[in-house]
Parts: structure tokens; sequence; C-alpha cells
């Protein structure tokens, strides 16, 4: 499992890419982020709902509630266009980050 504090930074980066695909809620994220990474990486609910506070507040998200007839509505969220610019700063950061980071790692030692 990889540790959480590694990802923290680019938990909004893997939402923002699975909300490109469709708009979706919270658990059916959660449910693809540990599928997507083949089980090595578990986003809890607490860590998820905090996130897309802040990425509602910042105007990446927007939420609306779902149309379920039977059972709690489900809040749901999509990418909005700032998302999507945020989305690929994020990107962008990554690939610098990676490059740096290299420098650092010698395998075989």
């Amino acid at each position: 499992m990889i540790s959480s504090d590694v990802l923290r930074g680019y938990n909004d980066t893997m939402i923002l890419y699975l909300l490109l695909k469709e708009p979706s809620y919270g658990y059916e994220l959660a449910k693809k982020i540990k599928e997507n990474s083949d089980g090595q990486y578990i986003m809890k609910e607490t860590t998820l709902y905090s996130i897309f506070t802040r990425l509602e507040k910042n105007g990446y998200v927007t939420s609306f509630f779902g149309s379920e007839t039977s059972g709690k509505r489900r809040t749901y969220y999509e990418i909005t266009p700032l998302g999507k610019e945020y989305y690929h700063e994020k990107c962008e950061e990554w690939d610098l980050t990676k490059e740096v980071i290299e420098k650092f790692i010698e395998r075989g030692q």
C-alpha cells in the first residue's frame, strides 16, 4: 500500500481525472481510485469529502443531487471548466515533480 502522505498533494488530481469522464459521487469515486491503483491506495471517506468541499469552494467542481428514487439521495460532483484548467496545471506539476525526484532515485544500490 502507498502511504497517504506520498499522494496527499495529488488527491485533487485523481478525483478531477475521474470527473473528466463523467459526474460521480463519493463512494463510487473512492471505489474507482482503489480499482485504478490496483488496491494500492485507498482514500478514506473523510479525506474524500474534505477534498470535495475544497474543490467546490475553489470553483473546480459543482455538486448536485442525483435522481435516485429509493434510499438517500446522493450528492454528485461535476468538474467545471476552471477545474479542467486546474487538473492540467496539476498534471504539469506532476511531470516536473517526477523529473526532480528521479534525480535522487538510484535503483540497484
